[in-house]
Formats: structure tokens, sequence, C-alpha cells
């Protein structure tokens, strides 16, 4: 039943969406007259920054998410999957639970916040091998590869088999490749030593970068030195080159390398959301093309940010690029242009140029540009772990987080293998139970 207050649907629960639906929890505390729905395919909001540290077992799974409802009192929350958006009768079909339950939600304001997909550039046989780093479930499945391969090369037969496990490859030379590989390093190389027919020398750990210089975010000084850094730490770095082909036991490489391996991470390309081609609204790249004040042209009460728009930025004459920073800022504008719209009064634009990018590289090493002044080493990995630190939702994941990294100060990753699938049932076997007498 309606209450007859406006209704805002938000689709999508990562850092845009996410901190439009805080922002409206600020105003429904201090008493806005306004329904206000977050829809999201999980329960909890993933803090994607550090999503490598789990991968490398320097944090705990569970220490950087947050439940949603613990986020969100006076926001509702529907845990399931939208299935379509129909723009012209403001109306979005959702689903939810093990049979896929459909439902109506009908909006008086839509906010498109769905984020990005990876895009494998339909390179023959990528998408059915590679890992991925978008999700908490691609973390923990590369962290019990990673395992795996150190457990069956431990015992395998033959070198041409071991050494296809101990090579590992990550494509792509942005931040999420170089944060990968830099975590991924630190790890094998300290868990080899409980192997003991295992050799560090033995790693081949690798980055195929398209560039000629990794990180070009932060300038080619930085990227310099990081991709110095790196090969000081035994990675070996493909520059100009590209992933082709990938099969069950090789990478074959635009310079003609192949690689034997089983492990191929792929952090080299993102795809604006699937849904957003299923809509009217104009479009750039697959993104929604937007104004200034996030608002979609010709669809009154839509409005679009994050990874799934294109931002104008009137400073430059570009557009925004699709950052955490910039779409957490653009979640809190589009909540309050929307309250503003609701009471009559002006929308403002978004404006905004970014702070600083910073990349942690290994071995507590690190690159950063804050406000225009480079750092590097140390320094710049200590910035990197206590900016982000602040920035991490809620006191208690904080405080978990913070544990976690002093631990590592202190003992070595941990090497639990997880298994992720459910154990086979058998039959009970006869003559198991004996009948008492």
């Amino acid at each position: 039943m309606s209450s007859g207050k406006p209704r805002v649907v938000i689709l999508g629960g990562g850092f845009g969406g996410m901190y439009a639906a805080l922002e409206f929890e600020r105003a429904l505390a201090r008493g806005a007259a306004v329904d206000v729905t977050l829809v999201n395919h999980d329960n909890f909001f993933l803090f994607t920054p550090m999503l490598h540290e789990v991968a490398a077992s320097d944090l705990d799974s569970t220490n950087i998410v947050s439940p949603i409802r613990k986020l969100l009192r006076r926001v509702t929350f529907f845990h399931g999957e939208i299935e379509t958006v129909d723009l012209a009768h403001q109306r979005v079909e959702v689903s939810h639970g093990h049979e896929q339950h459909c439902h109506s939600l009908p909006y008086d304001h839509l906010v498109l916040a769905l984020g990005s997909t990876t895009n494998f550039f339909d390179i023959p046989g990528l998408a059915q091998r590679a890992f991925t780093m978008k999700s908490l479930s691609d973390a923990m499945l590369l962290r019990n590869h990673l395992i795996a391969n150190l457990e069956e090369a431990d015992f395998a037969c033959g070198p041409s088999v071991r050494s296809g496990l101990l090579n590992f490859v990550v494509a792509g030379g942005g931040f999420a490749g170089v944060e990968t590989i830099a975590a991924m390093n630190d790890f094998l190389r300290e868990a080899i030593r409980f192997f003991p027919h295992l050799r560090e020398e033995m790693l081949r750990i690798i980055l195929v970068s398209s560039g000629p210089v990794i990180l070009p975010e932060l300038g080619e000084k930085l990227g310099t030195y990081a991709q110095r850094k790196l090969r000081e730490q035994h990675v070996e770095i493909y520059d100009n080159c590209k992933v082709t082909a990938v099969t069950d036991h090789e990478v074959t490489l635009s310079n003609g390398t192949t690689v034997p391996t089983n492990a191929l991470v792929w952090a080299a390309g993102i795809s604006p959301h699937a849904l957003l081609a299923t809509l009217p609204c104009p479009k750039g790249k697959g993104r929604v093309l937007v104004n200034e004040c996030l608002e979609v042209p010709e669809w009154p009460g839509v409005w679009a940010l994050g990874d799934c728009a294109l931002v104008p930025d009137r400073k430059t004459g570009t557009f925004h690029p699709p950052t955490a920073q910039h779409a957490l800022r653009e979640g809190k504008l589009a909540a309050r242009n929307i309250l503003a719209t609701l009471r009559g009064e002006p929308v403002k634009p978004f404006v905004y140029s970014t702070l600083g990018l910073l990349a942690p590289i290994g071995k507590r090493t690190g690159v950063a540009n804050i406000l225009g002044i480079n750092f590097s080493g140390f320094l710049a990995w200590w910035l990197w772990r206590t900016i982000y630190l602040l920035k991490l939702p809620r006191f208690e994941k904080k405080l978990l987080v913070a544990l976690d990294w002093t631990l590592d100060v202190l003992f070595s990753k941990d090497l639990v293998h997880f298994r992720t699938t459910r154990p086979p049932s058998s039959p009970p076997t006869e003559g198991r139970l004996e009948k008492l007498t």
C-alpha cells in the first residue's frame, strides 16, 4: 500500500548507490517525508579498495564488508536481482529468494548506480578461464586457487607440470592489476617456504601491461618507480603487451610469448552494466549521459552516477573518471538534488577534482599523488593504509582491519584452503550402525 510519500528507488549498492542511500538515511532521520528503497544483489557493502588484501590473506574476508541492514535503518533494503527497468511507466521489476519471486517497485525518482562488469574483449577462452577481482567471491576464489596450486606443486609429477602450477599471470597495468599482483607476489613468496619441495626461484609472477609504463594515472615518474620496485621484487613485467588467447594450461601474449599457467587474473577492462543497454535514454560508450546535476536528459526523475554514467566535468571539458572517490560524492549529490527537487529548490552541479591517487606495490612500499605532490616508498604505503582505513565504514570494521594488519606484522599469512563446494552425500554403509541388543 502506498504511503503517499514520494518514492525513490536506488539500483546498486556500490559506492555511488550506498552513499546516496546513506545521505537519504540522514535526511530521514531529520524528518524528510520520502520513501527510499535500495536494491542490491548482495546484502552487504563491499569496500573494494581492500579486495586484493583478502586475496593475499592480509585481511579476513568479512572485515571489508558491512551488512547493509546495519548501515541503513530507515531506508528500505531489497536483497534481490533487477530484472527490468521501465522508464516510461516509472517501474522496476525485481526478483528475490530461492525461487525468484517477482515484485514491482514503482518510483517517482530513480537512481541508476549499477556499477560496471568485466570486459573480456572477446578474447578466446578468457571469460571461461580467467579470474577477476570485482567481488568478494572473486578474491576468495583466487586465494583458494593460489593455495591449491602450491599444494599440488609440492607433490607434482615432473618439472613441466610443476612449472605450470607455479606461473601466475595478471593482465592489467592499472590500479587493480598492480595492487593485485603486488599482493599475490608477497603472499606466494612468503607462503612457499612452508612447502618442502618448492623453492622461491621456482615462482614466476608476471604482469602484462598494454602501455609502456604501469599506473599511467599517476604519471610516468611514479609509474616507472613502481615498475622498478616490482622488478626488484622479482615480478616480470611485459609492457606494450596484451593477452591474445587463453587455454586451460597456457596464456598466449601479443609478443609471441606463451606462458604455461592455469592462473590468469584479468584486470584489464570494464564494461557498463548490461541492463543499461535496455534503457532508451541517451548513452555514450554504453554509459548513461547525464548533465552536470546528474539528471538524465529527457527523463525527468531519472538520475545516474558512478561507473554507469558519463558525468561532464566543467573544468576539463571531458568527463569525470569512474573512481570510488567520485562515485561516493556523486551519490551524496544525487540524494541532495532529489530532496531539493521535492522541496521545489534548485539542484546543484557536480564539481569535484581528484584529491589523490594511491597504490600499494608490495613489501610495504607504495606510490601516491596527493594534491599534486608525489610520494613513494614506505610513506606512500602508510598513507594508503591510513586513508582507506579512515574511509572504511563502521568503527567495528576499522578496528578489525587494524587488528588484522597488526597481526600480519607479527605472524605469517594464513594458508588455509577453504572448500567452497558442498561435499557429495553418500548412502549409509551397510553394517555401519549395529543394533544394540
